[in-house]
């Protein structure tokens, strides 16, 4: 059984796989824009990567394929149907690549997307390993509302085909190695684990257990939230391929308190990416907050549109690398750079600064203040604050909405604070007033007072 490494995003929920072939070779699957954790796995590994394999045109996330073409000269396969602008092998269903030892046979498995493609790792004809991408996942199926709302019970339908036609004649011992897992948009998945096998998804996929084609898909379909806006753009940029990042696409150049105020005042959006509770004390009034952390992209691309220049604010001890590759991970280009000294050179200028006040969730009385959850319709679900109002963040990036939300006092209220604090910096932005942020969620909340949490 060849090597096969991991390479989690865990912001984005997306594993990418770096197999082993022989010889010093290797090749990856799915991998995403920024190349350096592959290339430094190859390299501690002795490898050489020759091939970088696409499951199909992702959604979520910009394809690393070119950059490992330029970086190592990796050879690009991919479905046929994804009709990708770049020098590639377009593969068709049952097509098998001879990659020196080893084969890699394709499985036709639309239903995530209409071009989607499984890959079957084969030894002498022995199934050793099945990239699903995102036909079969841990527990569940990605979804199929990424392509088009025309085509989203088509592809579910044809989801449902892929499984129990392709998937499901695999041995029950195959590892099954998918893209999307815990955390990501594409899917919701049950658990934390990010690989499986057939027979454990035979076991206990419960989607698998639909009694026929109509239940299955009428499950997957309730089972959809809501995902970021940037979704329905990445599918035709990785299909004419990303513009390689070239050098130094990792460095965010400084600007004076001037340039900062004069970009501002031509259109581009101040991004404060502290932890929550420093942006609390002291901010640029307008910023919007976005805590570093792993899910940093995520809600960027959600309430701010691609097309707009982004000025930083961050502290001095944050990685701006990390910062610039979460951006680039999902086509957010238009990095203006970061405000030079940070809030510290703002003040120095005498500048206006601006406060959001923390209150511990505990501490919050519910005859007050309005609560409003920016949580996720699914963990609303499982509770939340009698009265409160739940709205989903990812909706607040609609003016309208904003400005139906009742005036202060207001607490703003997600899981622990950074949500309910982007929330709340956008309802400032939009002129609200006497607003909160609670430090804690639900939880605490129930916990300290005893009272039970209202379900839906």
């Amino acid at each position: 059984m060849p090597a096969i490494h991991p390479v989690v995003d865990e912001g984005l929920g997306n594993s990418a796989y770096v197999v082993e072939l022989g010889d010093g070779r290797a090749l990856v699957v799915d991998p995403a824009c920024d190349p350096t954790p592959y290339l430094e796995l190859a390299r501690w590994r002795r490898l050489r990567i020759v091939y970088a394999v696409e499951s199909h045109l992702h959604a979520d996330f910009l394809t690393g394929s070119r950059e490992l073409a330029a970086a190592e000269g990796a050879q690009i396969l991919g479905p046929r149907k994804s009709r990708l602008g770049f020098d590639h092998r377009g593969l068709e269903d049952g097509e098998e690549v001879d990659l020196g030892g080893l084969t890699l046979r394709v499985l036709a498995t639309p239903g995530h997307a209409p071009e989607h493609v499984s890959y079957l790792l084969l030894d002498a004809g022995r199934p050793l390993a099945l990239f699903s991408g995102g036909a079969l996942l841990v527990g569940t199926v990605a979804r199929t509302d990424l392509a088009g709302p025309e085509l989203t019970e088509p592809l579910a339908r044809a989801a449902y085909r892929s499984l129990h036609q392709r998937l499901l004649s695999l041995p029950d011992d195959l590892g099954v190695y998918p893209t999307h897992g815990a955390g990501s948009f594409c899917a919701a998945p049950v658990g934390g684990e990010r690989t499986t096998t057939i027979g454990t998804e035979r076991r206990h996929n419960r989607l698998l257990a639909a009694a026929d084609e109509d239940a299955f898909v009428a499950q997957l379909l309730a089972g959809f939230g809501s995902f970021p806006p940037y979704f329905l753009r990445l599918r035709h940029r990785n299909r004419v391929g990303p513009e390689l990042l070239g050098r130094d696409w990792r460095v965010l150049p400084l600007l004076s308190t001037d340039r900062v105020r004069a970009q501002l005042a031509g259109g581009a959006v101040l991004v404060d990416a502290r932890p929550f509770a420093v942006f609390a004390a002291g901010h640029i009034p307008g910023a919007l907050s976005i805590a570093l952390r792993p899910q940093f992209a995520s809600w960027l691309g959600w309430l701010v549109d691609d097309t707009q220049p982004l000025v930083f604010v961050l502290d001095e001890d944050q990685d701006r690398g990390e910062l610039a590759r979460q951006c680039r991970t999902i086509g957010y280009d238009h990095l203006v750079g970061e405000l030079a000294g940070g809030m510290a050179a703002w003040r120095a200028a005498g500048l206006r600064e601006a406060q959001l006040p923390l209150v511990e969730a505990e501490q919050l009385d519910d005859h007050l203040d309005v609560v409003v959850d920016v949580r996720q319709a699914s963990e609303v679900a499982d509770g939340h604050l009698p009265g409160a109002l739940t709205v989903e963040l990812g909706a607040l990036a609609d003016d309208r909405l904003l400005a139906g939300l009742p005036d202060g006092p207001v607490t703003v209220m997600c899981g622990h604070g950074e949500r309910a604090m982007t929330a709340a910096s956008l309802l400032a932005r939009a002129g609200h007033k006497d607003l909160r942020v609670a430090r804690g969620g639900p939880k605490e909340w129930q916990r300290a007072t005893g009272q039970a949490l209202t379900r839906t």
